[in-house]
């Protein structure tokens, strides 16, 4: 069931805008077919990174004015992102890319942060965790945990919220499961868009028998994991995840696009925190294709869903849990 989150703007529309469609129709001619023949070899991998870094910087590139203040300190790397305007204070935002635990980094994702600065007013840690191939599980893992831990030294944990996109879903459910066992203080919330949770792609495999993905079939996009996992079993420890009942959880929000495979993974994770007694509120936007909201360039849709995300993580800072309605 898809639920709305209690928002200043505009719901989550019925249909998607004519640009979203023509969007995602676009992808499905001229990008699905490269994506697909893209190999999973060092030139591959390469040609890849450039190709998702032009995506991101065409359809949705960094505003102007934005303060960027890069940060290496042992094993946190990262860089802050802040709107015109924003400047640091008592609260912040860690974001965790997505892209497969392969092609993206803090750069890419440095204009969806810069929107996210603005659409909260805070200032923005993303967190540049090490890529595979070259470094394989746990090593992104370990950086999103040590980002994290980097950040409490730094603000109490109810000061601090998470977004994250794909396979930063992953990471950031992981994060979470990691800090109900080591005994540390979840944020305030979690705002994820079209997280990835299952990483064989089996979930994706039966979502696309129904629709296929504009963008990617399940059969090449879980070549890239697999670059992480290498070879691990699927049902490994931290690769495999699942909510014991009872986990404390922060309130999270799981934005997808209706056209994506990754669709069902959201709704599974959906169905998971629902389960194991968390609160999570699930939106699947019409017609969108896979992290829109980091496309406003391309899709309008893509400011409105922010703009839900912000609402959503700002309203557990200041009241201690998120808000919502039917």
């Amino acid at each position: 069931m898809t639920r709305s989150t209690r928002t200043s703007v505009p719901a989550i529309p019925a249909a998607p805008s004519l640009r979203a469609s023509v969007a995602a129709t676009a992808a499905a001619y001229a990008l699905r077919p490269v994506h697909n023949a893209i190999p999973m070899n060092p030139p591959g991998i390469w040609f890849a990174r450039q190709l998702i870094a032009t995506f991101m910087a065409v359809g949705g590139p960094p505003m102007s004015g934005i303060t960027v203040t890069k940060v290496r300190e042992g094993a946190v790397r990262g860089e802050w992102v802040c709107a015109p305007g924003v400047t640091f204070g008592s609260r912040a935002v860690y974001y965790i890319h997505g892209s497969g635990y392969v092609l993206c980094s803090a750069r890419t994702h440095r204009g969806l942060a810069a929107r996210l600065s603005k659409r909260t007013g805070l200032p923005v840690f993303v967190v540049d965790y090490r890529l595979a191939p070259e470094h394989p599980f746990p090593a992104a893992a370990d950086d999103v945990e040590a980002g994290y831990a980097w950040l409490l030294r730094r603000y109490p944990a109810a000061d601090l919220v998470i977004g994250c996109d794909s396979a930063g879903g992953h990471l950031a459910l992981d994060l979470l499961l990691e800090n109900q066992r080591r005994n540390r203080p979840q944020p305030a919330a979690v705002a994820m868009f079209s997280p990835l949770l299952d990483l064989s792609f089996g979930l994706a495999a039966e979502q696309e028998r129904r629709r296929p993905d504009p963008l990617i079939t399940a059969h090449a996009a879980r070549k890239l994991p697999a670059q992480y996992t290498r070879g691990l079993p699927a049902d490994a420890p931290r690769l495999r995840l699942s909510i014991p009942k009872g986990t404390v959880l922060p309130p999270i929000l799981v934005q997808a696009g209706g056209t994506e495979m990754l669709s069902a993974d959201a709704r599974a994770l959906h169905e998971m925190v629902r389960g194991a007694g968390g609160e999570c509120v699930l939106e699947i936007w019409p017609g969108q294709v896979h992290v829109f909201q980091a496309l406003p360039v391309l899709v309008p849709e893509a400011d409105r869903a922010l703009a839900r995300a912000a609402d959503f993580l700002c309203a557990a800072m200041v009241t201690g849990t998120a808000e919502k309605v039917s």
